[in-house]
């Protein structure tokens, strides 16, 4: 009985994993063209696309069909900043004090799936408790509906810098972080905390180069590394295969931070165009976050809802970003998408579209950012960003063109990840 049982779960398995599903689109964006196709099929078994006909085909008897003939289709979203484990909120910075790890995870499992119906398939966590590893690995099993998530478990500050997990306590429960807990004030320290990173579990490495609009610290843009401990971080990062970014707001420490190799250069509000220069030099991206820089903007008029502190460096941040933005564009810095969701709600990530169109950037140059660009940076440029053979079945679809509305990317209507529907009228 029991062999006969594990044989006809076997067999149940087979027919599910070879049952076709054909997506009828009629409109697909080709994010690499940057053109719309129309009337085409998309074809999944499995985790996979297999094909992308033309016209509306059906496969057999058991395949599985979609109606989206009156949709435009498109690869899922990449975010390459969020914060999957919180969300802010006047009570964000007592609830240090009085929530619990199993308080946040279980919180985050509503964000990841916020994040998920919202047509964001993958996301770059840049910065938690270190929650974000386990959620990542409980979405990999099944467990709970998210993204795929690449984290950098907590990011690595400097004593009293942005990230410093114990910025505005009192002296007797600061105590003296070190790399363990990301704080680091050498070279030496660096290495070790990347290591400790990679050791938690961690994908990718952020460090937090000026000073930043929401720690309860004075400055929102001093420089808050050396360029030989930024060094010492990215060149382990490379020998553990990690990608690396750094949170930026003042010019100097953005310039310590690309010439010291990282990768990807996060906010950029104060970037000055030398610095635009060195980033074109050095192929560095940057990612921009406008909203989180409208939401602190507005949010910093409200009464009590940051303390004194923040308010103040949020006033004066907030507003500049997207006006930097638009001249880094339109100077050739390479741009990745990426929002800062958790400073604003989860879910709302596709606003970010808008702001970039309405500073200059083409509908489909913002596409292309939140995913051929996003999908190579993560090493994944062969299995995610496109709507092609062979890649994995993250597939979206909205109401309208977006290059007619480019508002309509902040209803999506379905959502598939790795070829299972999660979201469908």
């Amino acid at each position: 009985m029991k062999n006969f049982l594990l044989a006809l779960s076997l067999l149940f398995s087979t027919i599910i994993f070879s049952q076709e599903t054909y997506l009828h689109c009629g409109n697909i964006v080709d994010v690499k063209s940057g053109k719309i196709l129309s009337e085409k099929t998309i074809v999944v078994l499995g985790k996979t696309i297999t094909s992308i006909q033309n016209g509306y085909q059906n496969g057999g008897a058991d395949a599985v069909v979609i109606d989206l003939k009156d949709k435009t289709v498109l690869p899922g979203f990449i975010d390459m900043h969020v914060h999957i484990e919180g969300q802010s909120s006047p009570q964000s910075y007592i609830q240090r004090y009085t929530l619990n790890e199993a308080d946040v995870a279980f919180m985050s499992t509503v964000y990841a799936k916020n994040t998920l119906m919202a047509g964001f398939t993958t996301v770059r966590d840049l910065g938690g408790s270190g929650v974000n590893i386990a959620l990542r690995k409980a979405i990999a099993k099944g467990t709970v509906i998210g993204p795929r998530i690449f984290t950098a478990g907590k990011a690595i500050a400097t004593t009293g810098g942005h990230a410093d997990p114990t910025n505005g306590m009192k002296k007797s429960l600061m105590g003296d972080p070190g790399p363990k807990e990301g704080v680091v004030n050498s070279p030496e320290d660096g290495k070790k905390a990347v290591r400790q990173r990679y050791k938690d579990g961690a994908d990718v490495i952020k460090i937090t180069a000026t000073g930043g609009v929401l720690s309860v610290a004075k400055s929102g843009q001093n420089p808050q590394f050396t360029i030989e401990e930024i060094k010492a971080i990215t060149e382990t990062a490379k020998d553990y295969g990690m990608l690396t970014a750094a949170h930026a707001h003042g010019d100097e420490g953005m310039q310590r931070a690309v010439v010291g190799g990282i990768k990807t250069i996060e906010h950029g509000t104060l970037m000055s165009e030398e610095t635009m220069d060195l980033m074109i030099q050095k192929n560095s991206f940057l990612v921009p976050t406008i909203t989180a820089g409208k939401q602190v903007t507005e949010k910093a008029k409200i009464k009590g809802y940051f303390p004194a502190v923040v308010a103040k460096k949020a006033s004066e941040i907030g507003p500049k970003i997207q006006g930097m933005f638009a001249k880094a564009y339109k100077k050739g810095v390479p741009i990745a998408f990426g929002t800062d969701a958790g400073v604003f709600p989860h879910g709302e990530n596709a606003r970010e579209f808008e702001y970039m169109v309405e500073a200059g950037m083409p509908v489909m140059k913002a596409l292309e950012s939140a995913t051929i660009t996003n999908a190579e940076l993560l090493g994944m440029g062969d299995e995610l960003g496109q709507l092609k053979e062979g890649f994995l079945a993250d597939i979206v679809a909205v109401d309208e063109n977006p290059k007619d509305n480019v508002s309509t990317l902040k209803n999506v209507v379905f959502v598939m990840k790795e070829g299972k529907i999660y979201k469908s009228n």
